[in-house]
């Protein structure tokens, strides 16, 4: 659902960026998807798994910040009673968190290194060391400075909050196909500077993105005409791709949203 939706500065079906392919992206999911729903293993190696798995396939990072969101999610789901109408998917969420363990943190902080050594791997802790607190401190560390880590100490404040508001705001007022997922990445991109931007460009270049999706935003709650809507992203999108702005940190937070959508229409 997410690959599918034109979501500017970021790669889709619409179009590939930043040196990486919407195929690229697809496999990783298929991949990725065993270690991560499998019952056997604990929520850090399941993402330690998923990251592994994903290098082999596509030998290059696509889906890291998905993984280290989508891990607790599918724990929180399995637990009896995940039923997100009556918050029982985020008390869930919230009991695996704080379960997680010394090895959960350095199964987790093995996965960044794999992953992206260069990236969250600086933010949260130094991770190429052997873990001196546990993974919800270290993440504590980096919450002011990464939407991922801040997820983490939040309860996954953000995806429920915002991102899962706008797309059920959406799919309320009608929306259909893919629309329901540009709202909730959209209430992302113009709701926060980018992690992801902020990292590789800085913050100024970051807060430029995020005015830019406000506009934009606005632009679409305005008018309902596909094509029209569709030039609007499509011009974003190529004004972002040209300054090798990618809001990739955004784009992982519409895959959990749309996760915890998915596992709330399945559990409730």
């Amino acid at each position: 659902m997410e690959i599918e939706a034109l979501k500017p500065g970021n790669v889709h079906l619409f179009a590939d960026g930043h040196g990486m392919f919407a195929a690229q992206f697809m496999t990783s999911a298929e991949v990725s998807s065993w270690p991560l729903t499998d019952p056997r293993l604990p929520v850090g190696q399941r993402m330690l798994e998923a990251v592994r798995a994903t290098r082999l396939a596509v030998a290059t990072n696509t889906n890291l910040g998905i993984i280290l969101l989508a891990g607790p999610l599918l724990c929180a789901a399995e637990m009896t009673g995940g039923r997100l109408h009556d918050n029982g998917l985020h008390d869930n969420l919230d009991a695996v968190l704080r379960a997680m363990s010394m090895e959960d943190t350095r199964a987790v902080f093995a996965a960044i290194v794999a992953a992206a050594p260069g990236g969250l791997g600086e933010a949260a802790n130094d991770v190429r060391q052997e873990p001196k607190v546990h993974l919800l401190e270290a993440m504590r560390e980096a919450a002011d400075r990464d939407m991922i880590a801040r997820q983490y100490v939040t309860c996954f404040g953000d995806v429920f909050g915002v991102g899962l508001a706008a797309l059920e705001a959406a799919l309320a007022r009608g929306e259909g196909g893919m629309w329901p997922t540009v709202f909730a990445y959209m209430a992302f991109l113009a709701g926060f500077p980018d992690s992801h931007v902020v990292r590789n460009h800085g913050t100024e270049a970051a807060n430029q993105a995020r005015q830019e999706a406000l506009d934009v935003q606005a632009a679409l709650h305005a008018n309902h005409d596909e094509p029209s809507r569709i030039r609007l992203l499509m011009e974003l999108d190529r004004r972002l791709k040209a300054d090798k702005v990618n809001p990739g940190t955004s784009a992982d937070l519409t895959v959990a949203t749309l996760l915890v959508h998915t596992l709330g229409v399945q559990l409730a």
